[in-house]
């Protein structure tokens, strides 16, 4: 059985490369135009050919989205676009738009992965996309275990579906209250999130009084604790939200995933599930999450429909830039407050976690001080163990 693919999201060139350093298989980005992530830092065609070519010297691919619903004025733009990224050496694009897939399979050799947008649910939408010639199909958000189960039992094609980050309270993202209520089109990538706001209710003209005011925000997917099932199943990839988060959540959940796909392949016998990754990926995120349609049971469990919590997380401290031997400190760059006798995790790219209780810090003047908190801060902390650079602290709840 071939290894499943673990597809990272970047926002923009620095996420890429912390995504590819921390284990991801591959990345999928926004180039300048025809994405869903307006908001996002999306990619220059310079950026692009960039961060192909650290991808490919990594042994890991780069897809490109071009999943907006395309437009009559869209169109005479798109095939110098589409050529453009074949020209670049893309590993494929990701496409819901059945006039972008017809194009590309025209005029280009891009392997064609159909998105998410396009809901594809059951085994005969996918046998249809796979007699088209398109390499791989992004299940709907709503899938069931069985109806992924179906769908790999009755097709050859591969199959991506996503296992971690934040759902869409509309039919796998194809919705029109950010057009309603800001102009913003959410199908050509201005998504306001509507679905994060707060409401008030009203019966009869009359206003409804609760403890909070009402909100129909999703929680977020976590399917960790069936990773060995659905590798099992034989899914070819799976596919981790977020292009608009931060290199530090990038880093934890795609280092996560790593160490947990790579612990069943090593020992798929006795492969068990690490409640301590659970607490990791729960500690980076600002929602709680829950898996979803995946058991079939989605429910008011899955929902805030008031008192939500979505605090800014504070856990990420800082960015290990290099370590002096002789010195024995770590230079850190800061990125969030901390203090002496804080105790953290010193995590990387290798996977390993050191657990520490930082007692000294320095400035760059080497002036001992007690507190960092100034943004981007460099300080000097003590450490006996050697600190590679690119691992990560975070604060230890």
């Amino acid at each position: 059985m071939k290894k499943v693919e673990l597809l990272a999201p970047a926002g923009d060139l620095e996420r890429l490369k912390w995504a590819i350093l921390y284990g991801a298989d591959a990345v999928y980005i926004g180039g300048p135009s025809f994405g869903l992530r307006a908001n996002a830092g999306n990619f220059s065609f310079e950026e692009i050919k960039e961060g192909v070519t650290f991808a490919h010297k990594k042994k890991a691919h780069v897809h490109v989205t071009v999943n907006i619903a395309l437009h009559n004025e869209n169109i005479d733009k798109l095939p110098t676009y589409l050529k453009k990224l074949e020209e670049l050496e893309v590993d494929a694009i990701i496409v819901s738009d059945p006039a972008i897939m017809n194009l590309a399979l025209k005029e280009t050799k891009l392997p064609i992965h159909i998105s998410t947008q396009q809901s594809t649910l059951n085994k005969e939408a996918v046998k249809y996309f796979e007699k088209k010639g398109v390499s791989r199909i992004v299940l709907g958000r709503e899938a069931t275990k069985e109806d992924i189960k179906d769908i790999l039992k009755n097709t050859n094609i591969e199959i991506e579906t996503f296992i971690h980050g934040a759902m869409c309270a509309s039919f796998s993202g194809r919705c029109v209250l950010s057009n309603f209520f800001t102009g913003r089109d959410a199908n050509r990538g201005g998504c306001a999130q509507i679905c994060r706001w707060d409401f008030n209710l009203y019966e009869n003209k009359n206003k409804l009084e609760g403890e909070k005011p009402f909100t129909f925000c999703t929680k977020d997917l976590s399917l960790l604790k069936h990773l060995d099932e659905m590798i099992e199943m034989g899914i070819s990839s799976f596919k981790i939200e977020g292009r608009m988060r931060s290199l530090y959540y990038v880093a934890t959940v795609v280092g996560t995933y790593r160490k947990a796909i790579d612990e069943y392949y090593h020992n798929k016998e006795n492969y068990v599930y690490n409640k301590e990754y659970e607490r990791i990926l729960n500690n980076c995120a600002n929602r709680e999450s829950t898996v979803q349609f995946f058991d079939g049971n989605y429910d008011e469990k899955c929902q805030y429909y008031n008192g939500r919590m979505e605090a800014s997380n504070q856990e990420f401290l800082g960015i290990v830039l290099a370590y002096d031997e002789e010195k024995k400190e770590m230079i850190v760059e800061e990125r969030n407050y901390f203090k002496k006798g804080d105790k953290v995790e010193i995590f990387g790219p290798d996977g390993n976690i050191i657990p520490y209780e930082i007692n000294e810090i320095y400035d760059e003047e080497n002036n001992k001080i007690e507190v960092v908190r100034h943004p981007k801060q460099i300080v000097k902390i003590k450490i006996d163990k050697k600190i590679k650079p690119n691992y990560l602290i975070r604060k230890i709840a």
